[in-house]
C-alpha cells in the first residue's frame, strides 16, 4: 500500500483551517460548537419552527391553491351555470385570497413563537387565527358592499366564514404536521444508513490497519486518521440535527475521502472547488459524504486502475450549485474486477430530505453521462442545486 503523502486539491474555503491536508483537522475527541447547536445554526429533529415552516414557498403555493380548490368545489352547489359558476368562485376568491395570505403572513412571523407553545395552544391558536384572517377576508370584501349600500353587516354574516376560516386551518395545520412527520423518518434512515457504512467491517478494518501501519512511519498522521474516524462516528451517532452548514458537510466529506485517498493511494485522485461565499448555506445534514462514498465504492473501489471524484459547490445569483461527479469503470476492461450494481438507497435519501427541506425550490439530477461530448468516457453525474438563503 502507498502511504505517500498525497493530498486533494482544495480551493476556496475547503482549504481553511488544515491547509490543504484534509488529515491536518483539530482534534475531535472533545465536545465541538456542532454539540452545542447554536442558535440559528441548526433545528432539532421533529420540533422547533419547522412544522409552521408557512414562509416557505412551496408551502405558501400548496396553501392558496388548496384554499382555492375548495372554494371552487363550494361555488359548484349554487352555480345554474358556467357563467354563473365563474361569478361565484370570483367573488368567494375575492374573500378567501385575502384571508388566506393573511393567515400565511401572520403564522410566518411567529412561527417561531408558536413552535414553543403546548399541542393544545397551537391548534386553538392557529385555529382562531384562521377564524379571524376569515373574518378580514369577509370585512374587506363587504366595504365594496357598504359604499353601494348593498348589504349590512351582522355577526351572523361573520359566522359562515370564520368557521370556514378556522376549519381550514384546522387541515392545513394537520397538513403542515403531516408534512413534518414525513421529514423525521428521512433523516433518521440517512442516519442509520451513515451509522452502517460506518461500522462495515472492511471499512473499519481498512481505516484501523491504515492508521496502525501509519504509527511508525508518521505517528501524526495515524493520529489525524482515528480523530477522522471518531469524527465520522460522532456525526452519525451524536447528532440529533437535522440541518447543517454547507462548510461543515463538505468538511465531513473531505475527512471521509481522506482516509480513503490514503488506502486507495494514487488510484484515487480527488479534486475540490468550493465557493467561499456558499460555505454558510443550511443544507440537510449528511448531505455530500453519501455521495462521496458512493463515488468510492462504485467507481474506484471497483476499477482496478483507480479513479477519481470532483466536488464542486459554486454560487449561481441566489442559488448554491452542488456537483458531485466520479469516474465509471470502463464496461469489459477489467474482467476480473468486481461489479456493483447499487440500489440507489443512498441517492433516494439524500434526495427525499432535499426536497422536503427546500420543496419546490430544489433541484436534484443523478445520471450517467460522457466526460466530453467527444469522449469515450463516462462519468456519473449528482446535480444538485437549491436557494442560497441568508447564511451564505
Amino acid at each position: 500500500m502507498d502511504f505517500k503523502d498525497k493530498d486533494p486539491l482544495v480551493s476556496g474555503a475547503a482549504a481553511q483551517d488544515g491547509g490543504n491536508d484534509p488529515l491536518r483537522a483539530p482534534t475531535m475527541w472533545a465536545v465541538t460548537a456542532d454539540d452545542e447547536a447554536p442558535e440559528g445554526r441548526v433545528r432539532l429533529l421533529g420540533g422547533g419552527a419547522a412544522t409552521f415552516d408557512v414562509c416557505h414557498v412551496g408551502v405558501v403555493l400548496r396553501v392558496v391553491l388548496g384554499v382555492q380548490a375548495v372554494l371552487w368545489l363550494a361555488t359548484l352547489y349554487d352555480s345554474v351555470g358556467p357563467a354563473d359558476w365563474l361569478l361565484r368562485w370570483g367573488l368567494a376568491s375575492a374573500v378567501g385570497l385575502p384571508a388566506c395570505l393573511l393567515w400565511l403572513v401572520g403564522l410566518c412571523g411567529v412561527r417561531r413563537w408558536l413552535a414553543r407553545r403546548g399541542t393544545v395552544a397551537q391548534w386553538v391558536l392557529v385555529v382562531a387565527w384562521g377564524a379571524l384572517s376569515a373574518a378580514y377576508g369577509h370585512v374587506q370584501f363587504w366595504l365594496m358592499d357598504w359604499r353601494l349600500g348593498l348589504h349590512a353587516l351582522t355577526p351572523w354574516t361573520l359566522l359562515a366564514p370564520m368557521a370556514t376560516g378556522g376549519a381550514l386551518a384546522a387541515v392545513g395545520l394537520a397538513w403542515l404536521r403531516q408534512r413534518q412527520n414525513r421529514a423525521d423518518p428521512a433523516q433518521i434512515q440517512a442516519r442509520l444508513v451513515e451509522l452502517q457504512a460506518r461500522i462495515r467491517p472492511h471499512f473499519l478494518f481498512n481505516t484501523l490497519n491504515t492508521a496502525i501501519a501509519l504509527v511508525q512511519v508518521d505517528p501524526d498522521r495515524a493520529e489525524a486518521v482515528l480523530e477522522d474516524l471518531a469524527e465520522l462516528f460522532r456525526r452519525a451517532l451524536a447528532s440529533p440535527h437535522t440541518q447543517s452548514t454547507l462548510a461543515d458537510e463538505v468538511e465531513l466529506a473531505r475527512r471521509y475521502l481522506g482516509i480513503e485517498q490514503l488506502r486507495f493511494g494514487e488510484r484515487l485522485s480527488v479534486t475540490w472547488h468550493v465557493d467561499e461565499a456558499v460555505c454558510g448555506a443550511l443544507v440537510p445534514t449528511l448531505l455530500l459524504q453519501p455521495l462521496v462514498e458512493n463515488a468510492v465504492k462504485h467507481g474506484v473501489e471497483t476499477d482496478p486502475a483507480g479513479g477519481w471524484i470532483r466536488v464542486e459547490a459554486l454560487r449561481r445569483g441566489g442559488r448554491v450549485a452542488v456537483t458531485v461527479s466520479n469516474s465509471v469503470p470502463v464496461a469489459g476492461a477489467h474482467p476480473a474486477a468486481p461489479h456493483r450494481r447499487g440500489h440507489g438507497i443512498a441517492l433516494r435519501n439524500v434526495r427525499q430530505r432535499l426536497l422536503l427541506m427546500h420543496d419546490v425550490q430544489a433541484e436534484f439530477d443523478a445520471e450517467v453521462r460522457p466526460v466530453s461530448p467527444q469522449a469515450s468516457e463516462h462519468c456519473f453525474v449528482v446535480k444538485m442545486s437549491f436557494p442560497a438563503g441568508e447564511g451564505a
